[in-house]
């Protein structure tokens, strides 16, 4: 096989970690974090949709549609617990539990419609911290 044909097939070639079971876990697990329309938890119903004063953000605006986190599966451990597994599969090596959070490297393995959804449920889900822009692991969260 000459180069050009090398280079024609890898335009083709899919990354078989994308296929791996954890990888495709962590993606539906991002789809299901968020359910359609703001939260209605008592809080954002008594202040009718008002956040302020909310230490996180409860109803979330992606594509230009209302939706809320769903908070019975997206605390931290539930999250920590998906993206290790996530990570593991697709990187071979354990996810770094301290300091800041390689996002470039968990947007190789999630679906890019989905990438919109990764910071705001590790912030919400308080696995990272927003420290001048980067995301740090939170040491609770490991």
């Amino acid at each position: 096989m000459n180069t050009d044909e090398k280079m024609t097939g890898d335009l083709f070639e899919v990354d078989k970690r994308l296929s791996l079971k954890p990888v495709v876990d962590f993606n539906a697990y991002l789809r299901s974090a968020f359910g359609e329309g703001p939260c209605t938890c008592i809080r954002c119903t008594a202040s009718q949709g008002d956040e302020t004063g909310y230490a996180f953000q409860h109803t979330f605006t992606f594509d230009g549609k209302p939706t809320h986190r769903r908070f019975a599966t997206t605390a931290g451990s539930d999250v920590l617990q998906a993206l290790k597994k996530a990570w593991l599969s697709y990187t071979k090596a354990e996810l770094p539990l301290s300091g800041v959070l390689a996002l470039e490297t968990v947007k190789e393995f999630v679906e890019p419609q989905l990438h919109k959804r990764l910071a705001p449920l590790f912030l919400a889900s308080e696995l990272v911290k927003d420290v001048d822009g980067e995301l740090l692991v939170q040491p609770q969260a490991a």
